[in-house]
């Protein structure tokens, strides 16, 4: 009888040691868990406001270069036919140079909306787009168009920061390189997604090709991804290029 208690005392003893072990193995696994999950926040959040500055940057850097062109292009031009119209003026000419001056003030006015520091800091993505739209209408790089259907919703503003940068670096490809004459940009406001989709009609390009040596295409997709959204490409050669990013609130 002392025997079989013994042994019953035995294994309860093991079975409670196992279970103990088991406890702490099983502790030991989910602090490691834990303790990984919590480093791979902290990871994702410094990429996150590093991705967040780097898009800053980018922005006041394209930002700069605008200025610079539509300070040559543009402002530089009026001002210098405004000199030449000057020089020859006649009482009936100076209407006419007094609408040219009129107009560089305008100009000069448009610009400053840009340069101020609140463009960057507390950009709204409907104003930023149509500034940008209004931009490329009034240089004449190329005939853009903003479409807006749906009730607007507020976008996170740092997240507005990555969506907008994504669409300059889209518009920037399309002027620079796409050879197209059109660009139509639609925002969609529904219940739980913002969706913007930016077209043009120019060459086009082989998106297999494209993957292979695409780092760009990646990049935008990956900044897309830290903002809980998506980017597609859809482009075909001579059928033009376009840029969908799905937005999810």
């Amino acid at each position: 009888m002392q025997q079989e208690g013994g042994e019953i005392l035995i294994v309860a003893t093991l079975i409670i040691v196992i279970i103990i072990a088991f406890l702490v193995i099983l502790f030991t696994v989910f602090q490691r868990r834990k303790n990984k999950l919590l480093q791979e926040r902290a990871e994702n959040k410094k990429r996150y406001e590093r991705e967040i500055a780097e898009t800053q940057i980018e922005i006041r850097e394209e930002t700069l270069r605008n200025i610079s062109w539509e300070l040559h292009d543009n402002i530089g031009q009026l001002l210098t036919l405004a000199k030449i119209q000057l020089q020859h003026a006649t009482p009936e000419s100076m209407e006419e140079v007094s609408e040219i001056i009129a107009k560089s003030l305008s100009e000069v006015r448009a610009l400053s909306k840009i340069i101020n520091p609140d463009f960057i800091n507390n950009i709204k993505l409907k104003e930023a787009l149509n500034l940008e739209i209004e931009r490329f209408n009034r240089l004449n790089y190329i005939d853009a168009e903003l479409t807006i259907t749906g009730e607007e919703k507020e976008v996170n503003q740092k997240h507005g920061i990555v969506i907008f940068r994504i669409l300059q670096e889209f518009f920037s490809n399309t002027i620079k390189h796409s050879k197209g004459s059109k660009l139509e940009v639609f925002l969609t406001y529904k219940e739980n997604l913002i969706q913007v989709k930016a077209q043009d009609n120019g060459v086009g390009f082989d998106m297999e090709k494209a993957r292979l040596k695409g780092l760009g295409l990646h990049n935008i997709k990956a900044r897309a991804k830290l903002i809980n959204a998506e980017a597609k490409f859809v482009s075909e050669p001579q059928k033009g290029t376009s840029l969908i990013i799905n937005y999810y609130i």
